[in-house]
């Protein structure tokens, strides 16, 4: 062992200096010139490789020396390039456990098939194969499971689009899953194929929820609560199973009816939709006819109530006013008599367009206001007076039995 060690070192101290002389031949300036003439450019490449494949075939012992001196050095040749090669294979081996990690993945590190270690993007380094390897794992890529479809909408699967609701219908449901890594560890060993389970996971959910709700809810307007449902149950599955995958979106791609009742289910939808026009149209007029009708009503429960109130209070002021007459006609009944003559005459004779004359006073001169008259009597107010509600006329009815009266107590007084 020490007579090789020996042979070694010998070789490496051989060969530096053999490389410190042609590191100083470069850095001559007559290198590639020969001794006995001028310059005869750069050696000859046939040449130099003929020489390295000499000391080649005698550093492994290929071709021996002449006589016995050179007998003697093969084998210490023949170690020495054994343990330079070892050296470089041992070298290049342990080069081998190098490793990059990229931004956004983790090395997961495994010792003999067992995990030994998550690494961070970055220059990594683990013992080389066979003991230890290395897996780089991308936890910031988007991957996508379609249900239902392949590639595209229209290149069905039917075993797995086919479902049954609620009201015992089929319906025909493609959708998309998309999801990302959240445990490298998890996603390489408690899964033997991920996107499988995935796929499984996100049929079951779905499954679940249409088999629950009625086919126009999935069809129309539960489409958006339906991926979200299926969603939350499709997460809960693969974290009970510890796959290390999160599910970022759930989209429905199609919801409708198999083909073969596509044309039956056409006109039942389009039946469904005259059938809500229709109550909508009809909703629309009792909107707009109730409220004119509860406003009219309210309106004339409004005037009837101002009716009453004013009916009330004329009653009332009528009899505040002929409880006061009968005290003031107590106190002094002929003038009580004439005043009330007067009034009565004079709220007659101020709707008449007649015209008094007194012939007894003897007076020749009769002057008639005639521009007077006209403006106070409008032509015509004859014949509209009966056209006057029955109200305006009831407040009259007492000043002409109050007139009347006049005329009796004053018939009895002539008496």
């Amino acid at each position: 062992m020490s007579a090789t060690l020996r042979s070694a070192r010998d070789y490496l101290r051989q060969r530096s200096l053999k490389f410190r002389g042609a590191l100083m031949s470069l850095n001559d300036p007559n290198w590639g010139r020969r001794p006995g003439g001028g310059n005869q450019g750069p050696p000859d490449l046939e040449e130099l490789w003929r020489n390295l494949n000499r000391k080649l075939e005698a550093l492994f012992g290929r071709r021996g020396g002449d006589g016995a001196g050179g007998g003697s050095r093969s084998p210490r040749r023949m170690s020495g390039g054994l343990g330079l090669l070892a050296a470089l294979v041992v070298i290049v081996w342990l080069a081998s456990g190098f490793y990059i990690v990229p931004e956004g993945q983790r090395g997961v590190v495994l010792r003999f098939g067992k995990l030994v270690e998550t690494t961070m993007p970055g220059p990594r380094w683990h013992l080389p194969y066979p003991i230890e390897s290395a897996e780089v794992v991308n936890l910031l890529g988007v991957r996508t499971v379609e249900v239902g479809y392949r590639n595209n909408v229209k290149s069905k699967v039917l075993k797995e689009s086919l479902m049954l609701t609620d009201d015992e219908n089929i319906i025909d449901v493609q959708f998309a899953v998309q999801y990302v890594l959240k445990s490298p560890a998890d996603y390489l060993f408690n899964s033997r194929e991920p996107d499988e389970t995935v796929l499984q996971a996100a049929e079951t959910a779905v499954r679940e929820i249409v088999g629950k709700s009625s086919m126009d809810f999935v069809l129309y307007e539960g489409r958006a609560e339906v991926a979200s449902r299926s969603h939350k149950l499709m997460q809960a599955i693969l974290d009970r199973y510890g796959t290390g995958i999160n599910i970022s979106k759930v989209t429905m791609q199609n919801a409708q009816p198999p083909e073969q009742v596509q044309a039956a289910f056409d006109d039942a939808v389009r039946a469904s939709q005259d059938r809500e026009r229709q109550k909508n149209e009809g909703q629309a007029y009792a909107n707009d006819v109730i409220p004119k009708a509860r406003g009219m009503a309210a309106r004339l429960n409004e005037e009837s109530e101002g009716y009453r109130q004013r009916v009330i209070e004329r009653a009332e002021g009528d009899a505040s006013r002929f409880r006061q007459i009968v005290t003031e006609y107590s106190k002094a009944p002929q003038v009580t008599r004439d005043r009330l003559y007067i009034e009565a005459m004079q709220e007659i004779l101020s709707n008449s367009s007649k015209v008094l004359v007194d012939q007894k006073g003897g007076n020749n001169l009769l002057y008639l206001p005639l521009d007077k008259l006209m403006q106070t009597t409008p032509p015509g107010a004859a014949v509209e007076a009966p056209k006057a509600p029955a109200e305006a006329a009831a407040p009259q009815e007492p000043t002409t039995a109050r007139s009347r009266e006049a005329f009796r107590s004053r018939d009895r007084e002539s008496r």
